[in-house]
């Protein structure tokens, strides 16, 4: 029996994401993307998410199944430019093969993929998966892909792992983010059909990313790393046999599945590597919080704490920030000043542009001198 997956944080939910897309959003119920009520000349993301929206409907009847698992065969079908499922019918086969051929998926950049994918996630996600299972917010994806370009300048490649990758879309925006460094990339999940939707937009996407379907606080079969990052899963972790391995489980009862995350992530992170988690603003105030700050002082040095924007998130409970650690090592110094922000809205451009002139004035300053 595979553990209960641990409760996320709830961010505003797809209909909020969607409306946020420039104005435009898609009808589910007419099938077609709108703007006060006029159909729009489509973008190439919208262009891709039309084709895995309808060939999944069709999947979907065809194969008796679910939204989300019929996009995860959509998109196989995609990448090998044929219909693999023996039990669709002839004549469904062959429309889904004209889709797919005049598609022309080699036209599109990897990050129209990753969006149009995630869009088709999240359209499966509102209707079939609970609210814990709904993945990082595009816009803090693309945030962190830049955390880890701009903290990683004097890398010329990189080993990257996400231990609770989910459909990989974090993962593959930091991968699309790193402006043709070489990255090898590791992803772990204990939901199988999380995994295969992680398979598919890797491949789609081109990335070889390795993948295993496992509880993430087991062992990995992973060589320890440069670079983490995680949208911490946040919760009780019910295996109290297994949290017995861990410095930071509970002294009584359940232990937090997030600090035990934390742990497991500096396991395999090379002395020197980064992490950057997505932590809830509690982590350091909660119960277990005094175990963690004395496990960390030892284990790692804190970077930056990067505290996202309020509206992004339902409620003052569910907000989060960015946590950077680096792993302590011999050659690594702390910096004088730990970098500590309030970031402004992403809509927000020219702040937005401002606060990132600031990050990288202090990453100059501190990382480079």
């Amino acid at each position: 029996m595979k553990r209960p997956r641990p409760v996320r944080g709830l961010f505003v939910p797809i209909g909020a994401f969607l409306a946020a897309r420039g104005g435009r959003s898609y009808n589910i119920q007419k099938g077609r993307w709108q703007k006060g009520g006029d159909v729009q000349m489509m973008t190439p993301v919208e262009r891709l998410f039309t084709v895995f929206d309808e060939t999944a409907q069709l999947l979907q009847e065809e194969l008796q199944c679910t939204y989300l698992e019929a996009v995860a065969e959509t998109g196989e079908n995609l990448f090998h430019g044929d219909v693999l499922q023996s039990e669709v019918s002839e004549l469904n086969a062959k429309r889904l093969k004209k889709q797919y051929r005049e598609l022309m998926l080699e036209r599109f950049q990897n990050e129209e993929i990753r969006k149009a994918f995630q869009l088709a996630v999240l359209k499966g996600m509102r209707k079939h998966v609970q609210p814990h299972h709904q993945m990082t917010p595009d816009a803090v994806s693309l945030f962190l892909a830049y955390l880890v370009r701009e903290f990683t300048r004097s890398h010329l490649a990189l080993k990257i792992l996400d231990p609770a990758v989910g459909t990989a879309n974090l993962l593959t925006a930091v991968l699309n983010g790193l402006r043709g460094k070489q990255a090898a990339s590791y992803g772990s999940d204990v939901d199988d059909l999380l995994v295969k939707l992680a398979y598919v937009n890797a491949n789609l996407q081109k990335h070889p990313v390795q993948l295993f379907n496992q509880d993430s606080l087991r062992p990995l079969f992973v060589e320890p790393v440069d670079v983490v990052v995680c949208d911490l899963p946040v919760g009780y972790y019910p295996d109290d046999d297994n949290a017995a391995r861990f410095a930071l489980k509970a002294k009584e009862g359940r232990s937090y599945a997030h600090h035990l995350f934390i742990e497991q992530s500096l396991r395999y992170t090379k002395e020197g590597g980064y992490l950057f988690f997505l932590i809830p603003n509690m982590l350091f105030s909660s119960p277990q919080a005094g175990q963690l700050n004395e496990f960390l002082k030892e284990a790692a040095i804190v970077q930056g704490v990067l505290q996202l924007p309020l509206s992004m998130f339902k409620n003052d409970q569910a907000a989060k920030s960015v946590l950077i650690l680096q792993k302590k090592g011999p050659n690594v110094k702390k910096p004088k000043h730990v970098l500590l922000v309030e970031l402004p809205r992403f809509s927000n451009k020219s702040a937005m542009q401002a606060m990132m002139a600031k990050i990288d004035a202090w990453i100059t300053e501190e990382k480079e001198c």
